[in-house]
């Protein structure tokens, strides 16, 4: 899976943008707010559709216009593929591979790999549940495109369950309606619900090896997934919350309120003493899963699909110490890799070696140099 270029056009701060890549490791660097990020992101989006800070379409097109296009080639297996994406103020954007336009934009999602990390996934673990779901969706959606499909389906249930919820105060005979979404619900939940128990499973057999090497064999780590409920157990339990949920004008009950916990065992200590991250970690070893979590996340895709993802390190490395910095450049071997940074010194002790380099300026990219390898100066 390689992307061989991206070409922009009245996207974020960019007029006109194209961007050729290396297979090998890309570098982005400039100062802050000049548009590095805006890259990864557009990336991002011509993988999943959606942008990973959660920005509507409206927030991407550049200011002063009501449209903005991407387009960008991949190699996957020797083929190459064009994908282009119209977005529109206001409108659903429209979405072509190859010149044949999608019925739907989910129809998109898997056709690029990609693993992003940013600075605000290093705290993945301490943030609320809401992260560590987006987490679990964000992968889930590019692998399995049944789970997208239903996960698409259970929160627009949602959405209008919690109309609903609402308008039963004033009118009681609607229940049945009410009843009719249950269904729906249980179906799609349980769903959901078989799904990211699986996945979390995958996920807690690679993370222990990984956390192994890269806290030197001292660290222990096990994740553990937190449903709301059991697949079959929401049958009984989305009816039994009605009143709960009628007074509340949500829904109480499924897998939007689930939650994995990140446990530690040190060395010498039983099974019985798991320490809880969440409450308990300090700020390094709640890095350090993080980083395990990452890292887990690019093995996941290579046994799924075969193939590598591309990884997006989004200013990440200097949020790392030099050990952590390591262990994550270690783990790219032969994955095409887009790093941004603030400058050049932040890979010296990496010795990366760094295919192509470009400088970012006020929305303006240039091509710095190519083939350097950033080596610390011998004294």
């Amino acid at each position: 899976m390689i992307i061989q270029e991206l070409s922009l056009s009245d996207y974020r701060n960019y007029e006109e943008l194209s961007l050729s890549f290396s297979p090998g490791t890309n570098i982005l660097f400039g100062d802050n707010a000049q548009g590095k990020t805006n890259i990864l992101e557009a990336i991002y989006l011509c993988a999943t559709t959606r942008s990973h800070r959660g920005a509507r379409d409206r927030e991407i097109i550049r200011f002063g216009h009501e449209e903005g296009h991407l387009r960008i080639l991949t190699d996957r297996d020797g083929a190459t593929y064009r994908t282009d994406i119209h977005l529109r103020a206001g409108k659903a954007k429209g979405i072509a591979v190859d010149g044949t336009r999608l019925k739907r934009a989910s129809d998109l999602v898997g056709r690029l790999l990609v693993v992003l990390f940013a600075p605000e996934d290093l705290a993945i673990v301490k943030n609320g549940p809401a992260e560590r779901r987006r987490f679990m969706d964000m992968e889930l959606c590019q692998l399995d495109p049944v789970y997208l499909a239903n996960l698409t389906r259970y929160n627009r249930l949602l959405a209008e369950r919690a109309k609903l919820l609402k308008e039963l105060c004033d009118h009681p005979e609607h229940t049945l309606l009410l009843e009719v979404q249950d269904k729906q619900l249980i179906e799609y939940g349980a769903s959901i619900i078989r799904t990211r128990a699986e996945f979390l499973r995958q996920v807690d057999e690679i993370i222990g090896p990984v956390h192994r090497q890269l806290t030197g064999g001292q660290e222990e780590l096990t994740i553990r997934y937190e449903p709301c409920c059991s697949a079959e157990e929401l049958a009984d339990r989305i009816p039994a919350a009605h009143r709960r949920d009628i007074a509340l004008g949500q829904t109480s009950v499924g897998p939007h309120k689930d939650d994995f916990s990140f446990l530690l065992k040190g060395e010498g200590e039983s099974t019985q003493q798991l320490l809880d991250l969440r409450r308990f970690g300090s700020q390094g070893q709640q890095r350090s899963a993080s980083l395990s979590l990452k890292l887990s996340e690019i093995e996941i895709v290579r046994r799924d699909k075969k193939e590598n993802p591309v990884l997006l390190l989004d200013d990440v490395l200097s949020e790392l110490d030099r050990h952590r910095q390591k262990q994550l450049l270690s783990a790219i071997g032969d994955i095409q890799t887009i790093i941004t940074c603030t400058g050049l010194d932040d890979l010296v002790d990496a010795r990366l070696s760094i295919d192509r380099v470009y400088q970012v300026e006020k929305g303006t990219v240039k091509e710095f140099s190519e083939k350097t390898t950033m080596e610390q100066p011998h004294e």
